[in-house]
């Protein structure tokens, strides 16, 4: 099949899970076109079965807000004319699904018939598309889609208690390409960050309010106070400063490493023991699996799709958001004795396993073949 994906090409989950979906798409023989503003983060390489075709919004003065639905609109239209493209998968329901919509209605003008996948992921149902000036064109771009999926039961749940839908709605849970979770690094560097005795905790994120950061701050200076440790916060976002704000109150400046964005998360996870996830809510919790396929155990919140991919007691724990107090005491009980932690790595691995892209990505082929035939049919 010739397909086109439509994804924010950031290193936030449903841009990863895109690009790594339209990837393994290709090693199983698809055409793969990506449609977007940027090249995805994790598209590094171009092939003869993989495009990137940038979306270019022209400047206006008329427009306060450049209009990047209708160029998105146009562009879809184009490549879906050059290219034959026969299945468009969006990922998030705004603005990717509603422009998607109108290339459709534009392409039916010239009697040319392609149907929409939509992946929905988590913020264009929880924040963006429950807000009152959204909510209208969410429902109606999910309602016109030809085939919807969700990351996770959860999101499905909500987005069925949130919106009018009137489509069935898939769960498809997110995955991760296990084999590059071998982690079998020459140059790991952990004496770098640590002394050996030293525990290693990590943060990735994009350090949103939703993330709980204090949490994560807080949790960990509770940690070092009874084991040895040093903290690695991934990523960028608005609540980084205050963050470091926070740790030279706290004086701890000397044990927190801030690395901002990277392209090495894998790296870094590979010389880590905990992985800390205080979110008020997550769809599915992309980064807690990633550290679990590197053998970190996981302690995070129970919101959202977390309890769908982290099981507590096993891979790592769950408590309720906001209790730093039980997150800490939970992390100190791994942490502090060698045997569990080995117990609760191998245990993380093993959870891991359920979510291999290999195990996921044909889920996706079943959707489009049958909803090409469906859409073909009508």
């Amino acid at each position: 099949m010739k397909i086109g994906i439509v994804c924010y090409p950031t290193f936030g989950g449903s841009g990863v899970v895109a690009t790594e979906l339209g990837l393994e798409l290709s090693k199983r023989g698809h055409e793969i076109h990506f449609i977007t503003y940027r090249q995805p983060v994790r598209l590094e390489l171009l092939s003869e079965k993989v495009y990137f075709h940038e979306v270019n919004v022209p400047e206006y003065p008329l427009f306060h807000y450049q209009p990047y639905e209708l160029a998105l609109s146009s562009k879809l239209v184009d490549m879906v004319k050059l290219h034959k493209i026969e299945v468009l998968h969006v990922h998030y329901a705004i603005p990717h699904a509603y422009a998607a919509f109108m290339a459709q209605q534009m392409l039916k003008e010239e009697g040319i018939y392609v149907p929409i996948v939509t992946t929905l992921h988590g913020t264009d149902i929880t924040l963006v598309g429950s807000h009152p000036f959204y909510k209208p064109a969410v429902t109606f771009s999910i309602n016109k889609s030809d085939a919807v999926t969700s990351v996770s039961a959860s999101l499905k749940q909500d987005t069925e208690r949130l919106f009018n839908i009137k489509k069935d709605i898939h769960v498809v849970p997110n995955f991760i390409d296990l084999e590059k979770y071998n982690h079998e690094f020459t140059d790991c560097q952990r004496d770098m960050m640590a002394e050996p005795e030293e525990r290693i905790v990590t943060h990735v994120s994009n350090f949103r309010d939703v993330k709980n950061i204090p949490d994560v701050v807080e949790i960990f200076y509770r940690i070092q106070k009874e084991v040895p440790s040093k903290l690695m916060m991934v990523g960028e976002g608005p609540e980084r400063k205050p963050a470091e704000e926070l740790v030279e109150k706290l004086g701890i400046k000397d044990r927190v490493v801030f690395f901002g964005n990277s392209n090495e998360v894998d790296r870094i996870l590979c010389f880590s023991d905990l992985f800390l996830l205080p979110s008020q809510t997550e769809s599915f919790g992309l980064a807690a699996l990633e550290a679990m396929a590197s053998s970190v155990p996981v302690v995070s919140t129970n919101s959202g799709g977390l309890g769908e991919v982290n099981t507590d007691g096993y891979s790592g724990y769950l408590s309720d958001v906001g209790d730093v107090a039980d997150m800490s005491a939970n992390a100190i009980k791994i942490l502090k004795d060698k045997n569990t932690l080995k117990t609760f790595k191998l245990n993380a691995k093993a959870q891991s396993q359920k979510f291999d892209l290999r195990a996921i990505v044909p889920q996706y082929e079943a959707i489009y073949k049958e909803t090409l035939k469906k859409f073909l049919v009508v």
